[in-house]
């Protein structure tokens, strides 16, 4: 039967991956002609029928929270040590790449406060991301986690760095934020990794400060990636900010600032 609701684009997306995968591998040159024939048939009738069974898919029209957060107070490291949980604690499957620990980032640098290859997130929002990673995991795929809480001090760094480099526009068109929920240990930034453990293609690289990199911008299999990942994160309660495809926030409540050194 056909079903509709945000379940069934969900279902629609991983079939969607998983179609586009099939094809690729039964295109070696090798496979037995009249075989690979009707494998071919047989998967795009099947992809006929889903996607006539669903209804468009989404359209990222839910509202994203500011790129500023208020101005909150900075907590105590006790507080943060006490807030604050190491994502692979909660999930050991993680795949980590803390870009922000290495000199793989837009700064060129380490970011100050990142002295360990560690993403640390507030427990609520890295419990949910766990769920996440379970749905990930049932259709062979999983999460990358590029960065999750943020020191004050390095969120300071990267405007100081917009400022220093004249790019202050990263500032007024939200792609850096002077207050971050990164601060508050409630974003995540990340991809998906499929069954070969390659990133999906989507589009850009982390952190490319562009429309190229605005959630709702692509199409084919970027926008069927993107939109796969956003169902994904959208169903255990975390929001795209959709100017950059890979952040998502979480709300919890009586939020924090954080300063304390990643080690």
């Amino acid at each position: 039967m056909c079903r509709g609701g945000g379940d069934q684009e969900y279902a629609w997306s991983v079939r969607r991956i998983r179609h586009v995968t099939a094809l690729r591998n039964f295109g070696a040159r090798d496979t037995f002609l009249p075989v690979r024939n009707f494998l071919l048939l047989s998967l795009g009738a099947a992809l006929a029928v889903a996607m006539s069974c669903v209804q468009p898919p989404p359209s990222f029209e839910t509202a994203a929270p500011p790129v500023n957060t208020p101005q909150v107070d900075v907590a105590s490291d006790s507080a943060a040590r006490a807030h604050l949980i190491d994502i692979r604690l909660v999930d050991p499957t993680f795949m980590v790449d803390a870009r922000y620990a290495t000199a793989n980032n837009f700064t060129g640098a380490p970011l100050p406060g990142y002295e360990s290859h560690r993403v640390l997130l507030r427990r609520e929002t890295a419990a949910a991301l766990a769920r996440v990673q379970r749905r990930a995991r049932n259709e062979g795929m999983a999460l990358k986690v590029f960065d999750g809480y943020r020191p004050v001090r390095a969120t300071l760094a990267m405007v100081e760095w917009a400022e220093r480099t004249g790019q202050q526009a990263l500032l007024r068109d939200g792609y850096i934020a002077s207050r971050s929920r990164h601060n508050l240990g409630v974003a995540v930034d990340l991809t998906l990794i499929g069954g070969d453990g390659q990133e999906l293609d989507m589009g850009t690289p982390f952190d490319t400060f562009s429309s190229a990199a605005h959630t709702a911008n692509a199409t084919g299999e970027v926008a069927s990636n993107r939109r796969l990942l956003v169902l994904l994160m959208q169903a255990e309660g975390f929001t795209n900010y959709e100017k950059e495809w890979w952040h998502f926030s979480y709300e919890v409540p009586n939020p924090l600032r954080f300063d304390l050194v990643i080690r």
